[in-house]
């Protein structure tokens, strides 16, 4: 079947290229496809909305307007006169329309799902949607042609009540009507309402007061009556007897016949899952379709021979979804097909309401099949065996069976985009490369004549500059020599002031040295003094200090025994809540396991019942496929007989002559045919029933199987279930034991905490009588780095007396110096830059020199005690034996 569908679309596209004839240039500008997204919206209210698209015909030049109106429960949609003759299809829900034709006649018609209907032009339209039970939208497909008017569709399809009375000027309003300025002013001023609006609910004779009032309203005068309504004939799709049906989908046309004065024909097409509406074209007329459901794959064909090497006219094929509109012109072959998960269904409208029999390729009803077998061999390139085996394969009509023809057509149409996009990046690309190219030569050329224009204007400006150097540099010698002067004069008198600065600096330093000594001597005695005061305050302090730390420590002791003996009492607490919970989680865990398992019998139960289900589906299924193909064969052999008849008949007419003389023979022989037809059935039916048969062995056999797998099921819960109630045993027996040597355990820290109490107060003994005699140790070394401090400070402040001394005796020699010459003064300057300079490294080596000193000193004072025995008198007389030496 898969490869009979692949040969009859390979065939199908061969043909259309090779043999159907195009129409004029105006077929390149068609669009075929408008997907619902697409649409142009016209009015949006809550109560209902508008959209339209704007098609072309591809053909005559013709333009079309489809509109898609949609009315909520219990909405109208306020009068407009129609500029064209509007032709519609109700999708859903139901309501009434009313309008009043040229000749004052007012009419009325009730719409339902299905319905197809025609308003000619210049008619005054409004429509009512009715409030159903279910609350379903009344939605309307509405085509509107202008094709035979004069007007541009720029005027649009209809115009609003409203807008045709307010669009005058108040005072022809006024004269019109009669009416007094107020009136006109009141009626102008009024909001403009939306297109649609909601209407409250109202019995019939309130309707039909309302209706009237808008008739009224419409003509003018009070002579029309609603009941000058016409009884109208509405053709509707649903129930209209189909023109071809079976397995595959159903098709209904309406053609002139059922829509009287109406330029425009209507069909509907409902193809069945993995479908296809044979290869075929529209010779007299453009088809525009809307899907209303399901999804499909159209494959359209541009067979012009005059245009297959345009790149504007080619074939191509689309995917369509529900709310989708596509178009395909007259003389272009085309072919709808389904997907294998879901019918499609789609509507549309022909622009020619006349008789126009599409051309089919394909099936018994296939133009081929009038052609000459060799003329179309040689059109096709092929031998008449296999044209003969191309048109006798197909036994159907109009609709075909295509398994995974749209899914093959949407796997192609996606990797043909794909091989044009790729293609198209490979235009823009060598386009990008050649505009590149061009780029490059154009910046080459520009930039070869900016070089020899900035060459030209470098030349240029090298001269105007070395004129401009030379000019600078005269007027910058003159400058220097004059700046040169002015620095000279400047820095003689600096220099004297520096120099003056510098001596008044000097003899206030020295001043200010020697009251600073003075003040230095006389607090160090202070401070000596001081300081036995206060070492002695501090010893005292200490010992008080020692006993409290000591008071202290015990108390702290004491609470520490206590926090620990109520953490340990806490701890036991907590351990056992601990057990506790462990045991009521381990409880909450098998009856969460419990209820685990009754769950998953349950679940088991309801997969059982659940197959169970699917199984009576499968064979209900079973049963229906088995009979379709029953009523399958049985048309086949009906069909089957029917042309044997006709070749029968055929075969008598040529041979009148004969006939009487093989009447006999015919007879037998059709008797013959009976008997046979009568046997095959029989052995078919008995086929059948072994099949039943065999299908029902193998239902109870997989019944049985599922029963065991059941029932083995159910034996491994129940063995599950009793080797998690010996775990749960074991687990409480593991648990008794480790309560056992919790207990034991518990005994063992106790007394283990008893010794290691003992041991940590005979540790904490020990660690008392160390600290005491690291305390004695560090206050005798406090008091002696104390001892030593001061003696540097003695040291140090004797150091510092000398180096003023020395600093004074060279001020007052380099005071009694003449003043040199500039050439002395200059090279002071550098030599005091210098000492500045060199001035951090002095004091680096003067601190080293200090801390040297200091050493010194230390050793010298350990030998000192030792050799006049220790105490404040020896150091008394080192110092006073220091103090001597420094003053020689």
């Amino acid at each position: 079947m898969l490869k009979r569908a692949l040969t009859w679309q390979f065939f199908f596209l061969l043909f259309c290229s090779s043999t159907v004839i195009a129409l004029e240039d105006d077929v390149l500008a068609m669009r075929p496809l408008f997907t619902k997204y697409s649409r142009r919206s016209i009015t949006s209210t809550e109560f209902g909305e508008i959209t339209a698209v704007e098609i072309s015909d591809g053909s005559t030049g013709g333009t079309y307007q489809l509109q898609f109106i949609t009315l909520e429960p219990n909405s109208l949609f306020l009068p407009v006169l129609l500029h064209e003759d509007m032709m519609f299809y109700v999708l859903t829900g139901s309501g009434s329309l009313n309008w009043v034709d040229e000749e004052g006649v007012t009419n009325q018609i009730d719409v339902k799902r299905g319905d197809v209907f025609r308003i000619p032009s210049a008619s005054f339209f409004f429509a009512k949607s009715s409030l159903e039970s279910t609350r379903e939208r009344l939605r309307i497909f509405a085509i509107f042609d202008n094709a035979n008017n004069a007007h541009e569709l720029s005027v649009g399809a209809y115009s609003r009540l409203s807008d045709l009375v307010l669009g005058f000027d108040w005072k022809i309003l006024q004269s019109a009507f009669k009416v007094s300025p107020e009136m006109i002013e009141e009626i102008k001023s009024a909001a403009k309402l939306p297109a649609i609006l909601h209407v409250p609910s109202k019995n019939e004779t309130e309707q039909t007061k309302w209706q009237a009032r808008i008739i009224k309203a419409l003509m003018g005068s009070g002579s029309y009556e609603l009941n000058k309504k016409k009884k109208t004939k509405i053709f509707n799709f649903l129930k209209a007897k189909r023109d071809v049906e079976n397995a595959n989908g159903w098709s209904v046309t309406v053609n002139k016949k059922d829509l009287k004065g109406s330029s425009f024909g209507a069909f509907m097409v409902n193809l069945s899952k993995d479908s296809m509406m044979a290869p075929h074209w529209n010779p007299m007329a453009t088809e525009i379709a809307i899907v209303t459901h399901g999804e499909g794959i159209v494959s359209i064909v541009c067979s012009s021979s005059t245009y297959e090497s345009s790149s504007d006219c080619k074939n191509m094929r689309f995917k369509v979804q529900e709310g989708d509109v596509f178009v395909v012109p007259q003389f272009h072959p085309m072919a709808q097909m389904s997907f294998s998960n879901d019918s499609l269904v789609f509507m549309g409208f022909s622009t020619m309401a006349k008789k126009n029999y599409p051309q089919f390729l394909a099936g018994k009803n296939s133009v081929l099949q009038t052609l000459d077998r060799d003329i179309l061999a040689l059109s096709m390139n092929v031998s008449n065996k296999t044209i003969d085996r191309l048109l006798s394969s197909q036994s159907e009509s109009f609709i075909l069976s295509c398994p995974s023809c749209a899914e093959e057509e949407e796997a192609a149409m996606q990797e043909e985009i794909e091989r044009e996009r790729q293609e198209e990046e490979q235009r823009r690309r060598e386009e990008e490369e050649a505009r590149r190219e061009e780029e490059r030569e154009a910046r080459e050329r520009e930039e070869e004549r900016k070089k020899e224009e900035a060459k030209r204007r470098q030349e240029e400006e090298r001269k105007r500059q070395e004129e401009e150097q030379r000019r600078r540099e005269e007027r910058e010698a003159r400058e220097k020599e004059e700046e040169r002067k002015k620095e000279e004069a400047k820095r003689r008198q600096e220099e004297e002031k520096r120099q003056q600065e510098e001596a008044r600096r000097r003899q206030e330093e020295a001043a200010k040295r020697e009251e600073q000594r003075r003040e230095e001597e006389e607090a160090w005695r202070k401070e000596e003094k001081e300081a036995r005061e206060r070492e002695e305050k501090e010893k005292q302090e200490q010992e008080a200090r020692r006993r409290q730390e000591e008071e202290k420590r015990q108390q702290e002791e004491a609470r520490k025994r206590q926090e620990e003996a109520a953490k340990r009492e806490q701890e036991e607490a907590r351990r056992q809540e601990e057990e506790r919970q462990k045991k009521q989680k381990q409880q909450e865990k098998e009856e969460e396991e419990w209820q685990e398992q009754e769950e998953e019998v349950r679940r088991q139960e309801e997969e059982a019942r659940r197959r169970q289900r699917e199984e009576a589906k499968w064979e209900e299924k079973e049963a229906s496929r088995q009979e379709e193909e029953r009523q399958k064969k049985q048309r086949q052999e009906e069909e089957e007989a029917r042309r044997q008849q006709e070749e029968e008949a055929r075969g008598q007419e040529g041979k009148r002559q004969e006939r009487q003389k093989e009447e006999e023979a015919g007879r037998w022989h059709e008797g013959q045919q009976e008997e046979m037809k009568a046997k095959r059935q029989e052995r078919e039916r008995q086929e059948r029933q072994r099949q039943e048969e065999e299908e029902e062995a193998s239902r109870r056999q997989r019944q049985e199987e599922d029963a065991r797998r059941q029932q083995e099921q159910q034996e491994e819960e129940t063995r599950r279930q009793e080797g998690k109630k010996q775990e749960r045993q074991k687990q409480e027996e593991e648990e008794e034991e480790e309560e056992e040597a919790s207990a034991r355990r518990q005994q063992g820290q106790q007394e283990e905490e008893a010794a290691k109490r003992q041991e940590g107060e005979r540790q904490e003994k020990h660690r008392k009588e160390d600290e005491e005699e690291e305390e004695q140790q560090q206050e005798e070394e406090a008091r002696r780095q104390e001892r030593h401090r001061k003696e540097d400070e003695e040291e140090e402040e004797e150091d510092r007396r000398q180096h003023e001394e020395e600093v004074r005796k060279e001020e007052s020699e380099e005071a009694q110096r003449p003043r040199g010459k500039e050439e002395q003064e200059a090279r002071k300057a550098e030599d005091e830059d210098r000492g500045r300079r060199e001035q951090p490294e002095t004091e680096e080596e003067a601190a080293r020199r200090q801390e040297e000193e200091r050493q010194r000193k230390q050793r010298r004072e350990e030998e000192g005690d030792q050799g006049y025995g220790g105490g404040g008198e020896g150091r008394r007389a080192l110092r006073n034996i220091k103090r001597i030496g420094h003053y020689f």
